[in-house]
């Protein structure tokens, strides 16, 4: 079973509903929202213009899936460029209740693969606040190695924060390495 798939305007009310239980978990590695995020509405609004930047291959937005189908999370390959570089900025987050499972290192494996395999990518950038180390370990876990920090990279929590810097280049043995994630929990097989 797949852990992620793409985004739905249906999932607006369950995403709406898991931003609102999450607001205060995710507030300190989000941008400040404003209300209209929390509902069903601003939930339909933010999919219709990603699924727009998807149909332009700008963008993947997938939803993280748990053990039982539902929607735990978001997944999201942002800013793809094609040409010579192939390569995406990938971001995610996984509610307080499923955090701490391997649920994000799974998301992240299962969306590398598709970068790699499916897309053709070449590159995948995460980024990190500098005290988001449970992030750092998923990323890590994945194959993913730091390679520098950007001074005051985001806005995240209403102040322009420095943020790690990590990707993963697709290694050239990639379609015979890649590691089922099930199997070896955690291990993605792309290093």
């Amino acid at each position: 079973m797949n852990i992620t798939r793409l985004v739905t305007l249906e999932d607006a009310p369950t995403l709406a509903e898991l931003v609102r239980a999450n607001r205060e978990f995710l507030a300190p590695w989000e941008p400040v929202r404003s209300e209209d995020y929390f509902t069903a509405d601003g939930q339909r609004a933010v999919i219709e213009a990603d699924l727009e930047q998807y149909e332009r291959g700008s963008k993947l937005p997938h939803v993280i899936l748990d053990d039982s189908g539902g929607v735990s999370g978001r997944i999201t390959l942002n800013g793809i460029v094609r040409g010579p570089f192939q390569s995406c900025s990938m971001g995610y987050w996984v509610s307080a209740s499923h955090n701490g499972r391997g649920v994000a290192t799974k998301a992240v494996c299962e969306i590398v693969r598709v970068a790699f395999e499916e897309l053709g990518l070449h590159r995948v950038q995460a980024e990190t606040l500098l005290h988001n180390v449970r992030s750092q370990r998923v990323l890590e876990r994945n194959g993913f190695v730091r390679f520098g920090m950007a001074p005051e990279y985001l806005n995240i929590a209403g102040q322009w924060q420095d943020h790690l810097m990590y990707q993963l280049v697709k290694p050239a043995s990639a379609a015979s390495d890649v590691v089922n994630a099930e199997s070896r929990p955690g291990a993605c097989g792309w290093s």
